[in-house]
């Protein structure tokens, strides 16, 4: 181990690395690499996991010109010189990031500030990497000197396959990722996702500290547990932590009162002394137990945040508009829902969309109870929001991810189509929203016959959706066919649209159907679930609205 001795202060170490017998790691498929990862096997062991970590590291495909060892040695007393390297300046890159000690001595904590240095010298396309000060002060625990840190560090920020995602070094990349982190969250962590919309006026603004708590606020034995499994599996275990993070905090702080002001100040406390309520083991096995979409969707969704982004101009760091207040007191109105509930929706909706303002479309009031009209006035806005007032005080409604032009591909026939990023959602008398549910047969299009039938198109939608148990069976939930060039067949489907109705198929069990005349509806829902239905069963509608998007 005293190869490895160098930068540590083993006084502030847990004693259990020290004393553990010496093992060997000889395998190299992934699967077992992964499992053994996820198990902790070179956990106990400082210098089995220097040893792991250096073989994992030189493994990645880099650039073809990556500075090494040599350049480092080369290079850091003329960037350093003399000056006391506990004080240097760190670029603007790291953003005022934490320089965590993670038990590292004296020697270790300056060797920070020079590494960091001579990267920003050697990288100058980096313009965003606020987790890069955790990654150093980490890896040189497993270093022998400063320049084999910086050779491993450099060559993680090289790292040239287009699938292998590892650390972010843009503000647009970063950025993108807490979008696409509080997409997962408003998924998967819908409780801690509910509590942060009541106690935060910008929710995004919460989520954009995600990295943050994997790369500052975790303890050092926790951040190298991560470390282990992400140089193995990749950027998705980062997503998979935080949201058990996340998790975690929600469970053991619920109902309780704030201790700050701030919930990000709170959640930043609770990573902190994570300790006092959960073992590096216990987190790791609820990160892993999140059935998270796949490393392919989350990319896609990724882009799609990257794209959104770019056609705002949002590429480098500036002061951000409070996404919760896209939606101004002063120039919103509508007939069938507050202020306060509009905020509510809009803290459901992609991130991407979040970022817009909502702009009435189409309402009965104005343009009629007219089918043909609530197309017209639709058409050429993707995403929109249904709104939906019925005679006894009801509220319901849809975000509807794809343009309702899409129909049209049917021809004169019931036409499927839609992502899965469509939910229905109650709003009076009580808040839910429902999650998605995947039509799993496109030959539910050519149902037009039963509809002429009088058949209920809501049942008939509603008894052929299932979720499927092979995730393969689907594109991305997020995002339609449309945007990547993939087939259409293989596309999510939730809205139906013809002359005749309008279908949208929800989740959890849930269905709606509206008539032509745009003052009748009706909804399905699946006995299989314990939800309470969207409204009436049937229902008599007072005021419908469409809501676009605007930038």
């Amino acid at each position: 181990m005293d190869e490895y001795n160098r930068f540590v202060d083993w006084d502030k170490m847990d004693v259990t690395v020290q004393s553990q017998d010496a093992k060997e790691l000889t395998c190299t498929e992934f699967q077992e690499l992964k499992q053994l990862a996820r198990q902790g096997y070179w956990a106990k062991n400082h210098s089995l996991r220097a040893k792991v970590y250096h073989k994992l590291i030189s493994n990645i495909p880099c650039r073809t010109v990556t500075p090494d060892a040599n350049v480092y040695r080369d290079i850091v007393v003329k960037i350093v010189g003399k000056r006391n390297s506990s004080s240097l300046p760190l670029p603007e890159f790291v953003d005022n990031s934490l320089v965590p000690t993670y038990c590292l001595n004296a020697e270790g904590i300056g060797a920070v500030r020079k590494i960091i240095l001579c990267i920003a010298n050697q990288f100058p396309d980096i313009s965003f990497c606020p987790a890069l000060p955790s990654v150093i002060a980490l890896l040189l625990h497993y270093s022998k000197d400063e320049a084999e840190c910086f050779e491993q560090v450099c060559r993680i920020l090289a790292c040239n396959d287009p699938s292998k995602r590892l650390i972010d070094q843009t503000f647009l990349a970063f950025e993108s990722s807490c979008m696409t982190f509080g997409d997962l969250v408003n998924k998967y962590c819908q409780a801690a996702h509910k509590l942060m919309v009541a106690v935060s006026e910008d929710v995004l603004e919460v989520y954009s500290d995600w990295q943050r708590w994997l790369f500052g606020e975790l303890p050092m034995v926790y951040v190298a547990r991560v470390f282990d499994v992400f140089l193995v599996e990749g950027y998705k275990v980062l997503y998979r932590v935080a949201l058990a993070l996340l998790k975690f905090f929600h469970k053991v702080r619920a109902g309780q009162p704030m201790e700050s002001d701030s919930i990000q100040q709170d959640i930043r406390a609770f990573v902190r002394d994570i300790a006092k309520s959960v073992s590096p083991e216990r987190l790791l096995e609820k990160a892993f137990a999140i059935r998270l979409f796949s490393r392919k969707e989350i990319q896609l969704l990724q882009m799609a945040n990257e794209k959104a982004l770019q056609q705002k101009g949002i590429t480098v760091k500036q002061k951000r508009q409070n996404v919760h207040l896209a939606v101004h007191a002063e120039n919103f109105k509508s007939e069938i829902v507050s202020v306060k509930e509009m905020r509510d929706i809009w803290s459901w909706i992609p991130e991407r969309f979040a970022l817009c303002q909502p702009l009435l479309l189409f309402t009965t009031l104005e343009h009629g109870c007219s089918l043909s009209r609530f197309y017209s006035h639709s058409e050429g806005h993707e995403p929109t929001l249904l709104l939906i007032k019925t005679t006894a005080k009801e509220v319901c409604g849809a975000y509807l991810s794809t343009d309702w032009s899409e129909r049209r591909r049917g021809g004169n026939k019931l036409s499927f189509f839609g992502t899965g990023e469509c939910f229905v959602f109650r709003l009076q008398p009580e808040v839910e929203r429902y999650e998605w549910v995947i039509i799993k047969h496109p030959e539910l299009a050519t149902a037009g016959s039963e509809t002429e039938s009088h058949a209920s198109p809501a049942s008939s939608t509603l008894s052929s959706s299932s979720v499927p148990s092979d995730p393969s069976d689907r594109l991305s939930p997020f995002l339609s066919a449309r945007h990547f060039n993939l087939p259409s067949k293989t596309a999510s489907m939730f809205m139906a649209g013809s002359s005749e109705c309008v279908i949208i198929g929800g989740g959890d069990g849930q269905a709606l159907y509206l008539d032509a005349d745009l003052n009748h509806g009706r909804t399905s829902h699946c006995n299989t679930f314990n939800n309470q239905p969207l409204c009436s069963e049937s229902f008599q509608i007072s005021v419908l609205e469409v809501w676009g998007f605007r930038d």
